[in-house]
């Protein structure tokens, strides 16, 4: 009888053990990189950025309307012109149980004043005061109209002290501690990042038990891996993998405007790259709409300046380049090079990239420019650009705050130079004095006005060929319910769920 029973007691915990297998739920999404990072201040990668946002908060918010909302502060205040209070969100705990409070705020901001990577996005930050356990006073040197939307930034996430010195060099790596909806498992370099969900979370809970983020160069593999059911979302479909997929059976396909822009970067302290009409001949010989028409199919806007057209400070009024092969020899004569010269051109193994590399490669010798291509690992890529061991280079830029301060500062102010964005090395007086004070302007009109002439300099000096504005096309399997893009492409996933 006990012998029985004893079977029964087995044979229904196995039983249940089957029914919580089935009932959990994972999530597998699929991205063009693996995360260079998982510590917030680390790196300013979207990679990295896109599943730190799953782990780590930020004080506020900025959602699919790019409108400032809570997040682990619940209210502001700005009682001075350059000093704001937040109220913090109480009961909430990090992942290892410590309380969220003032300190880690504190700390945090800090922080990120200290980062190599991105301490430009609280440059103005004079202080933080912490008042009590739950409210914060932050003050800038200078009226830093920005503010919020900088505080929005996945990279001002906000960290635990304990456990960031606690791990040292491997916070994030294999100590990844923040207050969000999922919990750090496992990253398996070159595989996936494994999180699971916060049982303890403050709002509310992800509707998946397990999410998994696999970065996948290949964007043809990403495709098929959604085709076949391997990924249930895929991020930034190539073009023509969205072709084949449309209207197949079980797979939903939904384009999204971007805050993100591609270009081509000059180091602009190398010759002969250092020459102005080096550089506008550059952009002459360019065949951009080629890049929107073949490699995009129209998935793009070629753009004149810097700044894409949803970014606040746009300058619509900015001619820019265009293709002119005769104009661009015409250049290179004038600037002593009427046989024109060899020089390299970086990009990481993404494929888009490549295929410009390619198209690029052929334009150049039209004119005489000799161009050797060089594919490195995404972030030996990032590392070495960052160092200025490059001549020309392919990369993209995403104006997460939707502000013209953030897509304009870090890549073309002066004191940006190297790891912050300005990977062209890129310097002239006059844009850094315009950068500045659109920081300090609070009036919308003359700030406006500000980025209006700091675009029109920054075109004319060229250190960029200014390529496109581009759209994105995600993939997801018809089961999936709930995925909505963010502008930014740093897409939350806690609201996801998989119902197969």
């Amino acid at each position: 009888m006990r012998k029985s029973l004893l079977v029964l007691v087995t044979v229904f915990a196995l039983v249940l053990s089957m029914v919580a297998f089935a009932s959990a739920k994972t999530l597998i999404v699929a991205q063009g990189s693996d995360p260079v990072t998982l510590d917030p201040q680390g790196q300013n990668d979207q990679p990295s950025a896109r599943v730190r946002v799953q782990i780590f908060e930020t004080l506020v918010n900025q959602d699919n309307d790019l409108n400032i909302v809570p997040g682990l502060a619940t209210s502001w205040e700005q009682i001075s012109p350059t000093v704001w209070e937040f109220k913090l969100r109480e009961g909430v705990k990090f992942h290892n149980g410590d309380e969220f409070t003032a300190d880690d705020v504190k700390y945090s901001l800090e922080r990120v004043k200290g980062s190599a990577s991105v301490s430009f996005l609280l440059e103005a930050v004079a202080g933080v005061e912490v008042v009590d356990k739950n409210t914060v006073r932050i003050e800038t040197e200078y009226p830093f109209a920005p503010l919020l939307a900088h505080l929005a930034h996945p990279s001002t996430a906000i960290v635990n002290r304990r456990s960031v010195e606690e791990a040292g060099d491997n916070f994030g790596a294999t100590v990844v501690i923040g207050t969000g909806p999922f919990i750090f498992k496992e990253w398996v370099s070159g595989s996936h990042v494994t999180l699971v969900r916060n049982e303890n979370y403050w709002g509310e809970p992800a509707k998946v038990d397990e999410l998994i983020i696999r970065g996948i160069p290949e964007g043809t593999v990403r495709a098929i891996e959604l085709e076949t059911g391997g990924v249930d979302i895929a991020y930034d479909l190539e073009p023509m993998d969205e072709l084949r997929l449309t209207g197949m059976p079980g797979i939903v396909l939904e384009p999204f405007e971007q805050l993100s822009t591609s270009y081509v970067g000059f180091n602009v302290t190398k010759a002969p790259l250092d020459n102005k009409l080096v550089r506008q001949a550059i952009n002459y010989a360019l065949d951009v709409d080629a890049v929107v028409d073949y490699i995009y199919t129209g998935r793009a806007v070629k753009l004149s300046t810097p700044l894409p057209p949803r970014v606040w400070g746009y300058n619509p009024d900015v001619e820019g380049y265009y293709y002119d092969p005769a104009k661009a020899k015409e250049l290179l004569a004038e600037a002593g090079y009427p046989d024109g010269f060899k020089i390299s051109l970086w990009t990481n193994d993404n494929p888009l990239r490549m295929q410009i590399a390619e198209m690029f490669q052929a334009n150049l010798a039209e004119v005489g420019i000799e161009v050797d291509v060089q594919i490195l690992p995404w972030a030996t890529y990032l590392e070495d650009t960052a160092l200025g061991k490059h001549d020309m280079f392919i990369l993209g830029w995403s104006t997460v705050t939707a502000d013209a301060d953030y897509g304009l500062y870090a890549l073309f102010h002066s004191s940006m130079a190297g790891d912050p964005g300005n990977r062209s090395f890129y310097a002239n007086p006059r844009v850094d004095e315009l950068l500045d004070a659109g920081r300090r302007e609070i009036d919308p009109e003359k700030r406006m006005a500000i980025y209006h002439e700091a675009q029109e300099l920054i075109v004319e000096d060229a250190p960029w060929v200014f390529l496109i504005a581009t759209s994105a096309v995600n993939g997801y399997r018809d089961y999936v319910d709930g995925f909505v893009p963010h502008p930014a492409g740093h897409h939350d996933l806690a609201g996801v769920s998989v119902n197969k």
